[in-house]
């Protein structure tokens, strides 16, 4: 009898990785920008790769989600529900999970996603339907092409622009360039943020890349502040996000009280966490003020 035990691995560092055991592989094809593969598992269901790097899994996506929407738009939620139009750009999130949670918004009345690779929207819609569900809503403009020339064209439009890329190299490069966040800048409204997935403050080569873009961010950006989550599947568990502005502020703006009164039901975010997110431990806030 042979028994074949297959195992997906993904190296955080030279010496340290996350493996999974997999039941079955659903999907595996080269797009011409990436590899995409998508894989089956008992404790994490099914779960997205890129290139060989974990992007998310249906057990823990909910967390990431949650964090890189939710937490600006109830920063920003106060003056947002003023607006006569709200004005969202995504780029990236080819799987989904960002539009699925920026569509639970009526405030918001235009969302624009640019994904450089088709191919990742459509294997997430065919195996991936409960994080690529949304991409129906008549809100949405999909562009798939290159986010760093997309926006270079775009001026004053904004009022939220949720970078969710990968990690900085391939495909996602050049969206952690000083070039690329100047050029969100000019595309936000004068109240508008981006927020980014900001990489892990754990390993040491995570740690630089992570520095780099928030240099080149508080360079762009008059308020810079980075929060945190906890997501299992990402190298050492520990996750950071950027929130960048030009006037509002993450916490001194935000009105707990008007988020709760929508009851949005989420799974890891709430009004509580949104505040205790900021409080980063010391040896992420030293990396941060060596760059700052």
């Amino acid at each position: 009898m042979i028994i074949i035990d297959l195992w997906f691995s993904e190296f955080h560092t030279k010496t340290v990785k996350l493996s999974i055991k997999v039941t079955k592989q659903l999907f595996s094809q080269n797009s011409g920008i990436q590899q995409i593969d998508v894989f089956e598992s008992e404790e994490f269901g099914r779960f997205l790769v890129l290139d060989g790097y974990m992007m998310l899994t249906e057990r823990d996506e909910f967390i990431y989600h949650d964090m890189i929407v939710h937490v600006p738009m109830a920063a920003a939620l106060t003056h947002l529900l003023s607006k006569k139009d709200v004005y969202v750009l995504v780029i990236g999130a080819g799987d989904g999970g960002a539009i699925r949670e920026l569509c639970r918004y009526n405030c918001i009345n235009k969302i624009d996603m640019v994904e450089i690779d088709e191919m990742v929207v459509k294997v997430c819609r065919e195996h991936l339907p409960n994080t690529a569900c949304c991409f129906d809503d008549p809100r949405l403009t999909v562009y798939y092409q290159d986010g760093l020339k997309f926006i270079r064209s775009r001026e004053n439009v904004y009022d939220l622009i949720m970078v969710d890329s990968t990690d900085p190299l391939g495909p996602g490069e050049g969206l952690f360039t000083k070039e690329f966040y100047g050029n969100c800048f000019n595309a936000l409204t004068d109240t508008g943020i981006m927020v980014n997935q900001h990489e892990s403050p754990f390993y040491n080569n995570d740690a630089a890349a992570m520095q780099r873009a928030h240099k080149r961010i508080v360079e762009s950006f008059p308020i810079s502040r980075v929060y945190q989550a906890h997501i299992p599947t990402y190298p050492s568990g520990h996750w950071l996000f950027g929130f960048a502005s030009k006037k509002l502020h993450p916490l001194d703006d935000f009105n707990p009280d008007k988020w709760n009164s929508l009851e949005l039901k989420t799974r890891y975010y709430n009004t509580n966490l949104h505040k205790g997110a900021f409080a980063l431990p010391n040896y992420v806030k030293e990396l941060l003020e060596n760059v700052e």
